[in-house]
């Protein structure tokens, strides 16, 4: 994939007036942390084969993935953050393909994938858009394969900007989309306005 002409805004983007590009184009963002997600780490035991990491951002996590051992490939819709993410691949002699690519059309992203990661990125979609990415990402996992999800969780103080609830993401996944969800715990994510982390979810859900 290599242009996303004629790609439609996301709600966020609607809501922000600006592009997620716009978000890389003085420096770091606010979820780019230099480091990979100390909540994804956390469960790292359970990453095994092809992993896809969606909305890679500039790549911490995907990086951290691939220094397991693991083949990954990375997407995202933003040009800055892929060129930043290259970088750091070469920078530390790792090897990760990252692609551009649209989170609601995941035609093309290849062959299915065993364990996916989503740090960030389902909260940012609205209750239009959620199935859709549902089921773009059930699409590109193989049956029997994980999505790790980190998303911002509205309970507690100092939430995100986008807090979902325990609920949401069940009524996401729900079997008839193809998923099941295995467990739902609080964590926290960690960000760069956020001393002590904001609070959230870190689900685990099975394609069936």
């Amino acid at each position: 994939m290599s242009s996303l002409e004629g790609r439609s805004p996301t709600s966020h983007e609607r809501r922000t007036g600006e592009p997620w590009d716009a978000s890389y184009a003085d420096g770091p963002a606010p979820w780019d942390l230099e480091r990979p997600q100390p909540a994804l780490v956390r469960v790292a035991s359970e990453f095994r084969g092809r992993l896809l990491d969606a909305g890679c951002g500039t790549g911490e996590n995907a990086l951290f993935a691939a220094g397991l051992g693991l083949p990954v490939r990375g997407f995202d819709v933003a040009p800055r953050a892929l060129a930043v993410a290259r970088e750091k691949a070469l920078a530390r002699g790792l090897s990760v393909d990252f692609v551009l690519a649209d989170a609601l059309d995941l035609a093309g992203l290849g062959r299915p994938f065993a364990t996916v990661l989503d740090c960030g990125l389902f909260h940012t979609f609205d209750a239009q858009e959620r199935p859709k990415y549902v089921a773009g990402l059930a699409a590109v996992t193989e049956p029997g394969g994980t999505l790790h999800l980190l998303c911002f969780s509205d309970q507690g103080p100092e939430t995100g900007p986008h807090p979902v609830s325990r609920e949401q993401v069940g009524a996401a996944f729900r079997p008839e989309t193809g998923w099941e969800v295995g467990r739902i715990v609080p964590e926290r994510v960690e960000t760069r306005y956020h001393e002590h982390g904001a609070p959230a979810w870190l689900a685990t859900i099975v394609r069936r």
